[in-house]
């Protein structure tokens, strides 16, 4: 079975790049087939691994418009060890690119469909904002991982953000769900976290991953040098953490219980 998983908040700032980045990685590194959406005009996911986002053939705007097929786009990061279905800032045009294009919110899901029984796994790093980018990768995803920085604030977009799947998968997707919450940046010295990670667990319960993502000068600088945490320096916290985050949603897919543990409510 291919896990199809969108990397989403509303949110800047919360790691969900970083994570889409190491994520891969780390799940490629441990043996699976693993395939990076990059659906965020600004690209950084496909500098980040590597690609000079300024020089390509194709990117996901042309998976999107049917100019290019799967195995035209994909490239593969030999680093990380993972294909990247690239991008670049021509993705900005989508909004209205796809405005009277036939069942737009389907685009991407059609898309990778010749394609998915390839990989193992599929993320899909998703835009800062619930636009028609956000909705074609949750229309396409099985699940949604949500990384959630450890500061007050970033606990009320996930109300939205939650609304958003539901709606989606009532209306387009019924197979999509919440996959985990992901919590970034974690300080366990800092009462605050501590408070947030409280207040995510009494709403979220165990959809909370049990792996935290602390901050890390490491997973800062990795991108600049188009690299995963995990081959510019694999002792490091943050690539160590992600490793097992990687490890933790194997597990997590090897015992899959058949009705999936939703929020008792929304934050």
């Amino acid at each position: 079975m291919t896990h199809i998983l969108a990397i989403a908040n509303q949110k800047g700032g919360v790691g969900k790049t970083t994570t889409a980045l190491n994520l891969a990685a780390s799940l490629a590194h441990s043996g699976k087939r693993v395939a990076l959406v990059d659906m965020d005009p600004q690209g950084n996911a496909t500098t980040g691994s590597g690609i000079d986002k300024q020089t390509l053939q194709h990117s996901s705007l042309d998976l999107l418009l049917d100019r290019a097929d799967f195995a035209s786009t994909v490239l593969h990061c030999k680093a990380g060890k993972y294909d990247l279905l690239p991008t670049n800032g021509t993705l900005t045009t989508a909004e209205v690119a796809l405005l009277k294009t036939p069942m737009r919110e389907q685009r991407l899901r059609h898309a990778l469909l010749p394609a998915a029984t390839n990989y193992d796994y599929i993320l899909i790093d998703c835009p800062p904002s619930l636009s028609i980018l956000s909705i074609n990768a949750l229309a396409a995803a099985t699940g949604v991982i949500i990384p959630v920085q450890c500061e007050f604030f970033s606990l009320e977009g996930i109300s939205a953000l939650v609304a958003t799947i539901e709606k989606v998968a009532r209306m387009a997707n019924p197979k999509l769900r919440i996959e985990g919450i992901l919590q970034t940046m974690y300080d366990p010295r800092s009462t605050l976290t501590m408070d947030v990670e409280a207040e995510l667990k009494n709403h979220f319960g165990q959809q909370v991953f049990q792996t935290a993502i602390p901050r890390n000068v490491r997973l800062a600088e990795a991108p600049s040098h188009g690299l995963p945490a995990l081959t510019y320096d694999k002792h490091s916290r943050g690539a160590i953490a992600y490793r097992g985050l990687a490890g933790e949603l194997v597990r997590r897919h090897q015992h899959k219980p058949n009705n999936p543990q939703k929020p008792k409510e929304q934050p």
